[in-house]
């Protein structure tokens, strides 16, 4: 009785929600990072009036040169265009993890800058806390004219499927005015006007703790502002929804709440890193006790980004893989029964030496998230995050969005038991080592809130 009213509930939040109107002919739904990196390049290339490109980070290699090389040219073509670029404060100003510091993303986009004298890209840091670890900018969705593309991706050679691997993710491009200009509007209004918001393609930017004041005060009041716009249309049609947020109650985590919740027969998610937040683990048990089907897609821990061979050299960071793999045959282990009566499906996604990064959830035939919420707890406390939450209640969008499951299902394994997944004693030495170590000092649990 308890259940069903809180499926009532949940229901009723989302019927509330504001949405806009989405014609099923703007919406398309890529399948390979090499058809987005196109698209998005022919998309630069035909802009007329506005190009908002929005990631965690811009790498300097041949995708982010081919990327923001063609943002130069369309600005040279259309002097008129308004352009900005946003990606992570802290991120643009080091290294990949692990790696040696070297020439920073910050300083390629200063050497642009002085290559092309006149042509005024702005590329801003935004800085979500004072350091890293503790929150960063994961704001997705770029937006050019009126189209919203879509992605979890950053912008790198793997991301885009430049050269020989890949990662994984999804790809929609949604073309709605009103969507666009909430997305932009909120960029500008709520992210750009900020005291601690500054450009990278320059030689005297501030350094991090000289902003600590401001980013504070920024971070406050992020956790406040949302996108505005005019909700045009009911719950009878194909309608969309954008949200973001910052923090354990924003609205983006509420609106997750009520999807899991408000599901009568199947709920799908899709998460890179198996972490979930013990709200969600708990929804999920929930929804599996009163019979509903759950099907969880997670990258295998090989085919995670921060994965190492064992014929590499040994880095820290390459344990984050099996601390993941480790909750994921927790969570198998406890719900092993639920498995064994079909009501729970976990898949393992590996294709060969490419990574995943998939997020999203599918609610019933109805429902559907895009997001680069990866739905763990760095996402729920500590990033800004944001989704397009899509209403399909005539179910136009059907046949995509089985085409859209499938092709992700493709390299997947079905687990049928916690004793497919490895055990710690099976692990490289260094790694169960580590890990063993970590778990002595129980520093093991804050390492899974903040990465």
């Amino acid at each position: 009785m308890l259940s069903s009213f809180k499926r009532k509930k949940s229901q009723q939040h989302l019927a509330q929600l504001p949405k806009i109107s989405q014609p099923i002919d703007d919406i398309k739904i890529l399948s390979t990072p090499g058809d987005y990196r196109s698209t998005l390049l022919d998309l630069i290339n035909h802009a007329e009036h506005r190009i908002y490109l929005i990631a965690l980070y811009l790498e300097h290699d041949d995708a982010g040169i081919d990327i923001l090389s063609a943002v130069y040219q369309a600005k040279i073509r259309r002097p008129e265009l308004e352009v900005a670029i946003l990606v992570d404060w802290h991120r643009a100003q080091r290294g990949r993890i692990g790696d040696a510091k070297e020439n920073t993303n910050a300083d390629w986009y200063c050497k642009m800058a002085q290559q092309h004298p006149g042509i005024e890209i702005p590329i801003y840091g935004v800085p979500v806390n004072t350091r890293e670890a503790l929150g960063v900018l994961h704001l997705k969705g770029s937006i050019i004219d009126n189209t919203v593309a879509y992605t979890g991706a950053s912008v790198n050679d793997v991301y885009l499927h430049q050269h020989d691997k890949y990662r994984y993710d999804r790809y929609q491009l949604i073309t709605n005015p009103a969507l666009a200009d909430s997305m932009a509007g909120y960029a500008k209004q709520s992210v750009l006007t900020s005291e601690a918001v500054h450009r990278l393609n320059c030689k005297d930017r501030p350094k991090s703790p000289e902003l600590k004041n401001e980013i504070k005060k920024f971070r406050q009041g992020l956790r406040t502002k949302g996108y505005e716009f005019q909700g045009n249309v009911g719950n009878d049609q194909l309608a969309v929804t954008p949200l973001v947020g910052l923090g354990r109650h924003s609205p983006l985590n509420k609106t997750i709440n009520w999807l899991m919740n408000a599901t009568e027969e199947k709920l799908t998610i899709c998460t890179p890193y198996f972490n979930l937040p013990a709200q969600l683990v708990k929804n999920i048990v929930s929804l599996l006790r009163q019979g509903k089907q759950v099907e969880i897609i997670v990258g295998d821990k090989t085919a995670n980004d921060f994965y190492i061979p064992e014929d590499q050299p040994f880095k820290i960071i390459g344990a984050l893989p099996y601390l993941y793999e480790i909750n994921l045959r927790r969570f198998v282990t406890r719900l092993q029964r639920y498995i064994d009566q079909e009501l729970l499906t976990i898949r393992l996604w590996k294709d060969e030496d490419n990574t995943y990064h998939l997020k999203g959830i599918w609610v019933d035939n109805n429902w559907q998230l895009i997001t680069g919420n990866n739905l763990n707890p760095r996402a729920w406390h500590l990033d800004l995050e944001n989704a397009i939450l899509i209403h399909d209640p005539k179910g136009e969008l059907k046949d995509a969005r089985q085409r859209e499951l499938e092709c992700i299902r493709t390299h997947t394994f079905v687990v049928s038991h916690y004793q497919q997944l490895q055990s710690i004693q099976f692990y490289p030495v260094k790694i169960r080592k580590l890990i063993r170590r970590l778990r002595r000092i129980r520093i093991d649990k804050l390492i899974s809130r903040i990465l």
